[in-house]
């Protein structure tokens, strides 16, 4: 039982409040009594149902006592300031604890004369608000000073137009219009005006001179308020608080709040379902600021800026005041949608209006800056958070944080977790997701595995965000192996995989061009039930264009279409590549139109893969058109557009379209990075023009774009064209002179440049010092080698580097073969007899492989023969094993003074070890994504 709903007996003068009077409302209902008075005076009327009791009627008495004083404007009032009075037969002195032991009680009142009693049953409002003045009119304490009634408004006039009307006659403090019930969109032809100030009350007796002024073609009731729309919200709200009007609802209203209470509802348990919350909120039939910020913030969520804005335009339309909490949810709005500038817009709204800026919004907007990797806007709102308000929280510290982690600047996150952890702010696991995710960005392994093991030592359970981290970072490194050994870990910790880590997997995978364990990543994912997603399938698409399979990818864009998913532009560059890489350019441009008929608005990256596909085919008048296709389409291209155009020309060594393309991309103000000069120094290189080569070095330094590993591939494989080994072994000093680590392509270039310049002990040092750095040789590498030594007409040295090629674990291909048997050939004739026997087992390899060779090659090893065997043999029945088969119907006559130099027959094979095109793949500025 409620303490507040007892009346004691004891306490018959007590004046009757309910619990309510503690929430801030001001109706006497329920007593309740704290004093130590025992029992009523014998004089006084007691009642046994504990009630004070008015009479039914005010006629005055025989013996009429003075009138009581008028109660006050503010029914709390007594409470706050309680006065004693003889008057006041219910004094609240006596009901403070601390009142009544700080001073004596006061006198109890003069006996008043018996009054006559109503039924239990009927229940009264407090006399105050039924007193009446001679004239018939409200009491005055009813009446607001500045307050004015306005009435004959037109139905479509707006609060704006009435302030400025008023205005004339004194400050506003506010305009009141009352909206109709049946069309709240409009107002129902009145409302009030109330002045502010010190002349309030002056402004509102100059405005009243003015009744039947006429304002919009209405000629205007202008009255001072009477207090008659106040006087009856108290007396209903005086009957609601005695337990009536319950039932004196409206419909309207009954409707409202069920369509209140049922938009909320929605809210709750269908958020994923738009249509159903937009259409909950278009069936409240006047929705109140609260209504309007819920459906702002909805739409914030969802990153839906314009319709959050059209609901914020909405709700001012119809005179509701923004506040600072839906200027927050329209700020967020922006956030999500990626657009600062007109979250700054609202910002200075705010600003303008004095609405303050709470901790809230200055972390939404360290937030947005952070997601479009602007760390320096972001540290700046977060500095004027630090001024505005002394305590901050974890929230907005995990944004700034972030946003210095996308920079890649580790330094100053790491500053401000030290600075929060100084601030006593416990850092919750996002920020070590976060920390982690920065260091992944860097390539930092080391670090990022710290911040793992800090997370356990604080007794966090690492979760699937943390070991898709830890995913990521090996997939960004190359350490595919390494990511399957934390998916086992996952495994062991009972943690089942999510898609994103499922698509990392796969997308490591597609990275080492590992088709079959991408493929099985992808039945992994149905086998545990989930549905594939876009990323998801995007990466199988590129698994599909990666092997060739350019059918199934379409199929597969047709069964994401089924599943209601909506292809992207990255859905459809892989098989736009494709196919232009293939030359089918008819393919490529019906997937094109495919994409635009699917609602995918070509991009400029669209038009790119286009024109990198036909770059890597050397179609270059073709990828020229393209870019008038993006000019038709209003489209500009963009640097990468015309640095794969630079890149193509290069590797045909045409240098002047490469400084055409290089003018265009200046003039048109693009920027310019390494990338772009890599192309020109390809092109310098290739056509052997080092000496320009060397002029766009120096422009490089000049704009202070650093050298890094393959611009230094290029150079060096420029100089090994030459065969100048002095530059190279120079450019490689000056590689680690720069902290610039040499590559795989570096050593190889340098040991093509060692090896035409006959320098076959440098060539064998490289070697070993790549050995000693833990670089290992590749195919090319040992290829290069046995050219080498074929140059140097030591074949039996080349057959043992084939031998250490395959004791190394790579497999021969058809350049290695032909490199080495050109090299044995030419030695055959005066070799020992292990030469022999190495031409013999080489062809027995070949023909296991599989392998023939081309009609260029074949004539050349067929006039060896004939010099060795004349009348065919052993090596000759062999060594025809691995000719074309047409090779019978050409009839070769090789004449006996025949010479076959060994270097043109290694040119006239099919894998020429000094283009440097090979290159190109590991070149990120000429990757697609």
């Amino acid at each position: 039982m409620d303490i507040f709903s007892l009346a004691s007996p004891l306490c018959p003068h007590t004046t009757t409040f309910s619990a309510s009077i503690l929430a801030g409302k001001t109706h006497p209902t329920t007593a309740f009594c704290f004093s130590s008075k025992t029992s009523p005076e014998p004089d006084e009327p007691s009642n046994s149902s504990g009630h004070l009791r008015r009479p039914k009627t005010l006629k005055p008495s025989l013996n009429p006592t003075p009138p009581s004083p008028k109660t006050t404007k503010n029914p709390l009032k007594n409470i706050v300031n309680p006065t004693i009075s003889p008057t006041n037969p219910a004094n609240l002195t006596n009901k403070l604890w601390l009142s009544s032991q700080l001073s004596p009680p006061p006198p109890p009142p003069p006996t008043r004369p018996p009054q006559e009693t109503i039924d239990d049953n009927e229940v009264t409002v407090s006399s105050n608000l039924d007193n009446l003045c001679s004239d018939g009119s409200p009491e005055i304490e009813f009446r607001q000073e500045g307050k004015i009634f306005v009435g004959n408004l037109p139905n479509w006039v707006k609060k704006n137009e009435v302030s400025e009307f008023f205005r004339q006659f004194g400050p506003i403090e506010n305009v009141i219009l009352i909206k109709g019930h049946n069309d709240n969109q409009r107002n129902a032809g009145f409302g009030f005006v109330i002045y502010g100030g010190p002349m309030a009350s002056g402004s509102a007796m100059r405005a009243v001179e003015f009744d039947g002024v006429e304002f919009h073609g209405r000629v205007l009731t202008v009255k001072l308020d009477d207090g008659r729309r106040l006087r009856g919200r108290s007396e209903e709200r005086a009957r609601w608080v005695q337990g009536h009007g319950v039932d004196q609802r409206s419909k309207w209203h009954e409707e409202r709040e069920s369509s209140r209470k049922d938009f909320r509802k929605v809210l709750e348990t269908e958020p994923e379902n738009w249509q159903a919350v937009v259409q909950a909120f278009e069936r409240i039939k006047k929705p109140s600021r609260k209504e309007f910020g819920l459906m702002v913030t909805y739409y914030a969520r969802r990153g839906d800026m314009h319709h959050a804005r059209g609901t914020f335009e909405s709700m001012r339309a119809r005179g509701i005041e923004p506040t600072s909490h839906v200027y927050t949810s329209l700020i967020h709005a922006y956030a999500v949608g990626r657009d600062m500038e007109e979250a700054l817009s609202c910002v200075r709204k705010m600003k303008e209006e004095g609405i303050e800026m709470s901790l809230v919004t200055y972390s939404i907007l360290v937030g947005g800056f952070a997601k479009i990797a602007d760390a320096e806007a972001a540290d700046h709102w977060f500095k004027e958070a630090k001024e505005r308000h002394t305590t901050l929280n974890a929230i907005i510290y995990g944004n700034i944080i972030y946003a210095h982690c996308q920079a890649c600047n580790m330094t100053q996150a790491e500053a401000l977790v030290r600075e929060m952890e100084e601030e006593g702010i416990d850092a919750p696991i996002d920020i070590y997701h976060t920390m982690m995710d920065g260091y992944t960005i860097i390539g930092n392994e080391e670090k990022c595995l710290i911040v793992f093991d800090r997370l356990k030592e604080c007794g966090f359970t690492p979760s699937v965000i943390s070991y898709g981290c830890l995913i990521n970072l090996y997939i960004k490194i190359g350490k595919v192996s390494k990511a399957l050994e934390v998916s086992k870990m996952m495994e062991v910790a009972g943690i089942k995989h999510n898609m994103k880590t499922y698509s990392m997997l796969i997308n490591g995978f597609v990275r080492l061009k590992d088709w079959a364990n991408a493929f099985a990543v992808f039945e992994d994912v149905v086998k545990d039930g989930l549905k594939p997603d876009v990323v998801l399938y995007n990466n199988i698409i590129r698994a599909f264009c990666g092997m060739g399979n350019m059918d199934r990818a379409i199929r597969t864009v047709k069964e994401m279409q089924k599943e209601r998913h909506r292809p992207t532009t990255r859905t459809f560059m892989p098989i736009i590549h494709g196919f232009a890489r293939s030359g089918d350019m008819r393919r490529a441009l019906e997937i094109f139109d495919m994409m635009r008929w699917s609602g995918c608005i070509p991009t400029v990256h669209t038009f790119n893969a286009l024109i990198l596909g036909l770059v890597e085919k050397c179609q270059m008048e073709k990828a020229v058109e393209i870019l008038d296709e993006m000019s038709l389409a209003g489209i500009s291209p963009n640097e990468h557009t015309y640095t794969t155009i630079m890149h193509g020309y290069a590797s045909l060594g045409d240098t002047g379209k490469a400084f055409e393309y290089f003018t265009k991309l200046k003039t048109e103000g693009l920027e310019l990075d390494v990338y772009t000069y890599e192309a020109l120094l390809k092109a310098c290189c290739k056509s052997g023009r080092m000496q320009s080569a060397l002029a766009v070095t120096r422009e490089m330094s000049s704009q202070k774009i650093p050298r890094n590993t393959f611009v230094y591939n290029i150079l060096i494989d420029g100089w090994a064209r030459r065969g100048d080994v002095w530059e190279a072994a120079e450019l490689m000093q000056q590689m680690k002179q720069e902290g610039v680590q040499p590559d795989i392509h570096t050593y190889t270039s340098f040991i093509n440049a060692c090896c035409k310049a006959g320098d076959m002990q440098r060539a064998t040092k490289t070697i070993q010092e790549m050995e000693v750095v833990g670089v290992k040789p590749n195919i090319k590498t040992y290829t290069t080698l046995i050219h080498g030594w074929a140059r140097a007409s030591l074949p039996e040295k080349a057959l043992k580097c084939f031998q250490e090629m395959k004791s190394a674990g790579l497999k021969p291909d058809k350049a290695v073969y032909h490199c080495l048997m050109t090299s044995l050939l030419s030695r055959a004739s005066v070799a020992e007899e292990y030469i022999y026997s190495g031409v013999v087992g080489i062809c027995r390899e070949m023909i296991e492989c599989e392998l023939t060779v081309d009609m260029g090659t074949a004539v050349h090893w067929s006039k060896c023969l004939r010099k060795i065997e004349r009348t065919g043999g052993e090596l000759t029945e062999a060594l025809q094993k691995t000719f074309p088969p047409d090779w019978n119907s050409y009839n070769i006559h090789v004449n006996s003074d025949d010479e076959l130099d060994v270097d043109d027959a290694y040119s006239g094979g099919e894998t020429d070890t000094d283009d440097d095109d090979d290159n190109d793949d590991d070149d990120p500025g000429l990757s697609l994504w």
